[in-house]
C-alpha cells in the first residue's frame, strides 16, 4: 500500500517507523476504586517528575540562548506549576478518574483557555500544551511511552502533529524524515523541518496502513509518497534518486560563494528569510545581500513579558554587526491570527484572521510598537536597516505609523540616545493593499510581497488547512496577476519590490518572478543554493519569455504545467 501526502520538505529517506503518539484514542472512563486513587496520584507524580528530569537533561545539552532551549523550558515551567499538577490530582480524587483521563481533561481545559484569548502564539502554545499532554499520557500508558533519547537507528517519525517544543527534542541525527497526519506547507513545523533539512510529508493518512513500530519505511518526499515495507525494486529506485539528489546538492555547494545571476549576467539580489539570530552566521557564508525578512515575533514566542526595548536593541544591533554592512530588513511584530505571544491577554475574536493582526494589533498596543521602533532606530546607527510593517491596507495606517516614528525619534533625542536612518517599507499581503498601493508609495522606500497571506486573503482560503492547499496554491493565475499589478504600480513610482513568500524559495518559480520584474527575492536558507543554481542555467530573456507565457495561462493546471513540466529553466525561450 502506497500512501500520499503534501511535500513540505523535499528529499528521500529510509528508516524504521516510530509513532510519536501511541496512547489510545479512547480512555478507560470507569470509576477508579477508592483504594486505588492514592496509588494513581503517586504514579502520576512520579511520571511528571521523570518527565521533568528528561526535559532538564535536554536543557543541559543546549545553549540557554537557543530557541529550542526556550521551547523546552516552556514545557518544564508548565510541569513545575504546582497548581496545575494539583488540579490533575484533584480531578482524579473528585471524579475517581484514571490519570490519563485527568491529564487529558485538565490540559484540554488549559489549552481551551489559551485558544479563547486569540493570542496566536497562545493558539500555538495551546497546541504545545496538548502535545505535552499526549507525551504524559504515553508515559502513563507504560509500554507505549517513547524514550526519544534512546533512538539510535535511522527512524521515520509518524505523528498526528508535532509542536515546536517536541521538534526541539528530536534526536535529529537519527530522524531521517517526518510524516504527519495534519499540517500544511506554511506551518511552523514545516518551516522547522525545511530549516533542519529533514524530508517531511504532511497531511498523510498513515493510520490506514496499520504501520507498526520498527516496520521498514521508505519516503519519497519529492513526489509525496510513503512506502510501508517497500519492495526491493522500490528501495533501489529511491536509493538511486537519493544518490542523484545528493550529487545535485554537492553541485549546489559550488554556488555558495557566488552571486545569483542568469547565464547572460543579469544579477538577481538574493536575501534570506530569518526567524532567529542563530541563523545569522550562514548569511555571510551564502554570498547574499542580507536579510530580507527578520520575523521578530519568533524571538519572543516564549517570553513571559512584553519585549524590553534594550533587549530588542541588543538583538538587532548584534545582527547588524554580524552582517558586516549587509542589509537587515526587520518586520515589526506580526502577531494575531496564526501567531501570538504568551504574555498577551487578548479579547476573543470571532474571526481572528480578519481581526486584530499584524500592524492592526501593534497600532492598538503602543506598549509593543514604540519600544520596537525605538530599538530598530538605535540599531540602525551601526549599518543599513530597513523596517517594514505587516498587514498594511491603507494610507491612514501609514500616516499613523509615520507619526509614531517621528515621536520615537523625538523620545530618543530627549534622552540623547543615538539612532540611525531607516528605509521604510510595507508588506503587501491583501487585495486592499494592492488596490491602495499607488496612494501609499510616495511615503515609503520599498515594498515586500507576502505571497502566503496574499494567497489566503485573495482566495479566501485558510493557508494552514491541508484540505485547501492543493486547490488554492500560491502559484495561481490570480496571484500572478496581483504580483504583476503590484510591480507595475510600484515601478511606475520607482519603488523597488521584494518577494518574501514561499514562492521565492521555489527554484522553478524564481525565474518566473525574475522575468516578471521582481527586484529582490528573499528566500528560505535551505533553498538559497538551489535557487542560485537554477537561475544560472537560464538567460534573462528566457525568464521574461517564461513570465509572458505563464501570465497567459488561465487555469492552475496549465500554469503548473508551464512552470514545472516544460523544462523552461534549461533552454532559451526567446522565440516564444
Amino acid at each position: 500500500m502506497t500512501l500520499s501526502g503534501i511535500v513540505v520538505s523535499p528529499g528521500i529517506a529510509f528508516g524504521e517507523a516510530l509513532h510519536l503518539h501511541l496512547h489510545p484514542e479512547r480512555h478507560d472512563y470507569h470509576l477508579l476504586p477508592r483504594d486505588k486513587i492514592e496509588q494513581e496520584k503517586a504514579s502520576l507524580i512520579n511520571i511528571i517528575n521523570n518527565k521533568k528530569n528528561q526535559l532538564i537533561q535536554h536543557l543541559n545539552r543546549l545553549s540557554s540562548q537557543s530557541q529550542n532551549y526556550k521551547l523546552i523550558e516552556a514545557d518544564l515551567l508548565l510541569l513545575d506549576d504546582n497548581e496545575l499538577v494539583q488540579s490533575i490530582c484533584d480531578e482524579i480524587d473528585r471524579f475517581q478518574l484514571c490519570a490519563a483521563v485527568a491529564v487529558e481533561r485538565i490540559f484540554a481545559y488549559q489549552a481551551a483557555e489559551m485558544n479563547a484569548l486569540n493570542d496566536h502564539y497562545l493558539a500555538n502554545r495551546s497546541q504545545d500544551i496538548l502535545s505535552l499532554a499526549r507525551r504524559l499520557i504515553d508515559r502513563i500508558n507504560g509500554a507505549h511511552g517513547i524514550e526519544l533519547n534512546k533512538v539510535n537507528r535511522p527512524t521515520i517519525l509518524l505523528a498526528r502533529d508535532i509542536s515546536p517544543a517536541e521538534f526541539s527534542m528530536l534526536p535529529l541525527r537519527y530522524i531521517t524524515a517526518l510524516v504527519l497526519k495534519t499540517g500544511g506547507i506554511t506551518s511552523h513545523t514545516a518551516i522547522l523541518a525545511r530549516n533542519a533539512g529533514i524530508p517531511a510529508l504532511f497531511d498523510c493518512a498513515f493510520e490506514q496502513a496499520n504501520i507498526a513500530n520498527e516496520q521498514a519505511l521508505a519516503l519519497d518526499a519529492l513526489t509525496g509518497k510513503l512506502y510501508p515495507s517497500p519492495r526491493t525494486a522500490t528501495i533501489n529506485r529511491l536509493k538511486q534518486l537519493k544518490k542523484d539528489n545528493q550529487k545535485q546538492k554537492q553541485h549546489f555547494l559550488t554556488f555558495k560563494h557566488k552571486k545569483a545571476q542568469t547565464k547572460d549576467g543579469y544579477q538577481v539580489p538574493l536575501f534570506i528569510n530569518m526567524s532567529s539570530i542563530n541563523e545569522t552566521p550562514h548569511i555571510n557564508e551564502m554570498s547574499v545581500e542580507g536579510i530580507g525578512l527578520f520575523r521578530t515575533e519568533f524571538m519572543l514566542l516564549n517570553s513571559k513579558s512584553a519585549p524590553n526595548e534594550d533587549k530588542q536593541y541588543r538583538i538587532y544591533s548584534d545582527i547588524v554587526h554580524l552582517l558586516n554592512g549587509k542589509t537587515l530588513t526587520i518586520r515589526t511584530l506580526d502577531i494575531g491570527a496564526e501567531k501570538s505571544l504568551p504574555f498577551l491577554n487578548n479579547v476573543p475574536e470571532e474571526n481572528p484572521a480578519l481581526g486584530l493582526r499584524g500592524i492592526r494589533y501593534t497600532l492598538t498596543h503602543s506598549n509593543l510598537l514604540y519600544p520596537q521602533i525605538r530599538a530598530v532606530l538605535r540599531a540602525a546607527q551601526y549599518g543599513p536597516v530597513r523596517l517594514m510593517f505587516p498587514m498594511i491596507n491603507q494610507i491612514e495606517e501609514l500616516n499613523k505609523l509615520f507619526n509614531i516614528i517621528k515621536k520615537c525619534k523625538q523620545q530618543l533625542k530627549q534622552t540623547n540616545t543615538q539612532f540611525g536612518p531607516l528605509s521604510i517599507g510595507i508588506v503587501v499581503e491583501t487585495p486592499a493593499a494592492v488596490m491602495n498601493l499607488a496612494s501609499m508609495l510616495p511615503k515609503i522606500n520599498f515594498i515586500s510581497i507576502g505571497t502566503n497571506d496574499l494567497t489566503q486573503y485573495a482566495m479566501a482560503a485558510d493557508r494552514s488547512n491541508p484540505q485547501l492547499t492543493k486547490d488554492y496554491p500560491s502559484l495561481s493565475p490570480a496571484i500572478l496577476h496581483f504580483i504583476r499589478l503590484i510591480l507595475s504600480t510600484a515601478h511606475a513610482q520607482h519603488i523597488p519590490v521584494s518577494l518574501c513568500g514561499e514562492l521565492a524559495s521555489d527554484p522553478h518559480i524564481a525565474p518566473l518572478l525574475i522575468g516578471m520584474g521582481i527586484d529582490e527575492l528573499s528566500v528560505n536558507l535551505p533553498a538559497i543554493l538551489e535557487v542560485k543554481s537554477t537561475v544560472s542555467k537560464i538567460s534573462y530573456s528566457a525568464c521574461q519569455a517564461l513570465a509572458h507565457k505563464a501570465l497567459s495561462m488561465n487555469t492552475i493546471k496549465a500554469l503548473h504545467h508551464c512552470v514545472y513540466h516544460q523544462d523552461p529553466l534549461y533552454e532559451d525561450k526567446t522565440r516564444l
